[in-house]
């Protein structure tokens, strides 16, 4: 049984000028082209645009998506690990609805007997399920970054996941305490602590200084980043981008 062109566009939601990209650019080829030029589409097509618009929702670029969907030997395991980064998402938005909840309870509780958040002794827990979007929106700018971060993550357990996490937040707290303690954003201090994230993220895919610099102006740049810093402390944002940009220059 073979799709039109028009009928693909209408199940997936995806416009006809899209498909049309995806053939282009040869992510997703018609299974047959009519005379009259329209495209159609069988099951394997419409199997492999599912895989497209998964790894879309996940964050990863159209390259990296034609080089995951290439370089994969099984179609069902290819699914399977899908499967499990959909379900490690699911479990994150839970975690974050609980801890909004959370907080929206304890501030009505401060605010009606004036006594201090029990959260505050514990302010990681103010982050739950909040993670720093490494490798969401902003790095589909970056596609071979973004996807080596996917496929490391793909294969993490979600206490792994959460660990990791907590590891991020706590870097982002001690970058915001250097912040707060007047130190400049190109201090050696400073510098140490941005030396050991460059190098987390060269070790996972080569990142250039002109990529690492673009990566520190989406710290202000993109409105998810932007928040994730300044949820920690006002100003984090573009001190982490100063900070960056002062360790490129060193890089050369």
């Amino acid at each position: 049984m073979a799709w039109p062109i028009a009928e693909i566009a209408r199940m997936s939601g995806l416009t006809a000028r899209t498909l049309r990209h995806y053939d282009e650019i040869g992510l997703l080829r018609p299974a047959w082209t009519g005379a009259n030029g329209r495209r159609h589409y069988e099951e394997r097509q419409l199997l492999r645009l599912q895989q497209i618009l998964v790894l879309r929702e996940l964050g990863v670029g159209l390259t990296e998506i034609g080089r995951i969907l290439a370089e994969q030997v099984d179609e069902l395991e290819a699914l399977r690990g899908h499967h499990r980064r959909l379900l490690d998402e699911r479990d994150r938005l839970d975690a974050l609805a609980r801890t909004v909840s959370r907080t929206i309870t304890e501030l009505e509780r401060s605010r009606k007997d004036g006594s201090a958040m029990t959260t505050i002794n514990r302010p990681e827990n103010l982050f739950e399920g909040i993670r720093p979007p490494q490798h969401r929106q902003t790095l589909r700018e970056f596609p071979g970054l973004a996807g080596a971060i996917g496929r490391r993550t793909a294969v993490m357990s979600e206490a792994e996941l959460e660990a990791a996490h907590r590891d991020r937040t706590a870097k982002m707290i001690r970058l915001a305490e250097l912040m707060v303690a007047g130190l400049p954003a190109d201090a050696d201090q400073v510098r140490e602590h941005v030396e050991a994230h460059y190098r987390e993220l060269t070790a996972l895919h080569p990142v250039s200084v002109e990529e690492y610099r673009a990566i520190g102006r989406a710290c202000v740049d993109n409105e998810q980043w932007h928040a994730a810093y300044e949820a920690i402390a006002p100003g984090l944002a573009a001190y982490q981008r100063d900070a960056i940009e002062a360790h490129a220059s060193h890089l050369g």
